[in-house]
């Protein structure tokens, strides 16, 4: 048996050796082993005779295809999630991991949580570390950033943006909500993560510049019909709503005004 590799299944996991058949592989490269829970993915570390321990050799089915491990880091994050939620009980931690991104390289696992407080998790580190052979760090993030790992569907029907498109949070403020003239409202105008919609800052500005155009609420301006009083504005469609000396209200377009005293 001249092409024996040996291959890690999980990087601090122990060395075990296999039968490579005719495959010509390399150290580093990914491979699917026949193992007895079934084909899993694993990493070849070495390459040559196995050590005499005398127990039988796995046997490489194939090299590993992006699909492969794509399924097998999915499955990894999976179940070192659900691990970490069984610890974090066990440990009466009160935090709620929330998702498990694995690094580019496949050798650090980082475990997203939210909680009220501060959490000692060192307990946890370790632990989680030891039973899924896998350095591991944990990181709390705030209720945006669990909306954007979490997902969801908006008040407008779409996915969440912070998930969907957004690189980043701009800063939203209700001042903008006003400069919109929409309801104050805070559960009117938050999102699931429970803060203000992000979206509030994405025409911001021209909403800004449009308001300062608009004359405001009860100034007297000129209209093709003579002179009126502003009874409202529509800031969507750039139009004033003006009573005139006659009772009768008009609708018009922001451009078509001349402010008057």
């Amino acid at each position: 048996m001249d092409n024996v590799v040996g291959v890690k299944f999980r990087p601090r996991g122990r060395l075990v050796y296999c039968d490579a058949g005719e495959l010509p592989l390399q150290v580093n490269d990914h491979v699917v082993v026949d193992t007895a829970q079934g084909p899993e993915v694993a990493r070849v570390v070495t390459l040559g005779p196995a050590s005499q321990h005398g127990e039988p050799l796995m046997k490489v089915v194939r090299p590993a295809e992006p699909e492969d491990l794509e399924a097998s880091l999915r499955s990894l994050e999976e179940e070192a999630l659900a691990r970490c939620k069984e610890l974090a009980t066990e440990l009466g931690l009160d935090m709620k991991p929330l998702a498990v991104r694995r690094d580019c390289r496949g050798e650090q696992l980082t475990v997203f949580f939210s909680a009220q407080e501060r959490v000692d998790f060192r307990d946890l580190i370790r632990k989680l570390s030891h039973a899924l052979e896998t350095r591991v760090q944990l990181r709390q993030v705030g209720a945006r950033d669990e909306a954007k790992l979490l997902g969801g569907i908006g008040r407008c029907g779409y996915p969440l943006c912070c998930q969907n498109f957004l690189p980043g949070f701009a800063s939203v403020s209700i001042k903008m909500a006003k400069e919109q003239n929409l309801p104050l409202n805070p559960m009117k105008i938050s999102g699931i993560c429970g803060r203000l919609f992000c979206c509030l800052s994405y025409e911001s500005k021209e909403y800004a510049a449009t308001k300062k155009r608009m004359p405001k609420l009860k100034q007297e301006i000129a209209t093709p019909w003579g002179k009126g009083r502003v009874v409202g504005t529509n800031l969507f469609k750039e139009t004033v709503t003006v009573q005139l000396d006659n009772e009768m209200t008009r609708e018009i377009a922001l451009d078509e005004l001349v402010q008057g005293g």
